[in-house]
């Protein structure tokens, strides 16, 4: 009867204690089911804050690199910028510098814009052209014309048209975009006074359009050639004084100069009085034909009445 109670008790026993390990594994294994997804969510939510961190830090680099980009000075170019430049220079031959400045510059691939060429009263040949040089070889063709004799003058200047360029393109692509949408309404216009007042708009903005092609291949000319004066001189442009004393043939000289001057003044002289001269002369001529004979014989008649 004991042992009966005994293995009884042992069984029931066992039964408690496997039921409190079951539920002690079942609260474990649910603690770590519970935990497991508070921390899968705890991490995803962490990586999503880490992924929009770094979008928002990308973005933000971005901007920042597109804002450094857009705020740093853009580089001028050559093509920009217009350049003039003007030399005198002396020379001991002028048609040989200028022949050697023609060859300059079309070597350079540029070309002779114009030409004046003159003389003095001593017979000095002066010549001034209008040389037209790539920008890119302005220095070097600047550089070759100056060491062709004495420098006598330099001026250049630089000019930056930078912003006109930028405005007369965006203009220009403005303008274009109108005419379109203007031709585009005309095509769709079914009245005759819309396809007029339509066809009136067309031409004013095609005129702008025009005009501003104009002007853009005019600085396009401008900056893409830089142009170049040159003066050339056989004899300097301001002549020094001279120190040295004056000679025997200076003073001869000089005297001859002023007796032909007093001739010169004597004869004027004359040739004012002559007038009055003659008109004198006639006056007296007059009175001693016509006057005075006449004088003595009234004085003789009136004695005989007497």
């Amino acid at each position: 009867m004991r042992t009966h109670l005994s293995v009884r008790s042992g069984r029931s026993l066992a039964g408690l204690l496997l039921a409190a390990a079951l539920a002690l594994t079942g609260c474990s294994a649910a603690g770590d089911d519970s935990a497991g997804d508070g921390s899968g969510a705890e991490a995803a939510s962490q990586a999503d804050s880490a992924a929009g961190a770094g979008a928002k830090e990308g973005g933000a680099r971005d901007r920042g690199a597109g804002g450094a980009g857009a705020s740093a000075p853009q580089k001028l170019t050559a093509n920009h910028i217009i350049r003039t430049a003007s030399l005198t220079v002396q020379v001991k031959d002028v048609p040989k510098a200028l022949d050697a400045a023609r060859a300059t510059t079309e070597s350079a691939g540029g070309y002779v814009g114009g030409e004046t060429t003159t003389r003095d009263e001593d017979g000095h040949e002066r010549t001034r052209v209008v040389l037209r040089v790539p920008v890119e070889k302005y220095d070097g063709v600047l550089a070759g014309l100056e060491g062709a004799g004495k420098l006598l003058q330099r001026d250049a200047k630089a000019e930056d048209v930078t912003d006109q360029v930028v405005d007369v393109e965006s203009r220009i692509a403005s303008q274009r975009a109108s005419v379109a949408r203007i031709r585009a309404l005309m095509d769709r216009a079914t009245k005759l006074s819309d396809v007029v007042t339509l066809e009136g708009e067309l031409s004013s903005r095609q005129a702008e359009l025009e005009s501003l092609l104009a002007r853009q291949a005019s600085l396009k000319d401008r900056t893409t050639l830089a142009t170049i004066t040159l003066s050339l001189t056989e004899t300097p442009v301001k002549e020094a004084a001279e120190d040295d004393d004056p000679g025997f043939t200076d003073a001869v000289a000089g005297g001859w100069d002023a007796f032909v001057t007093m001739l010169r003044w004597l004869a004027v002289a004359l040739g004012a009085v002559l007038p009055f001269a003659a008109v004198a002369a006639l006056l007296v001529l007059l009175w001693l034909r016509l006057v005075r004979p006449r004088l003595p014989r009234r004085a003789a008649d009136g004695d005989g009445q007497d």
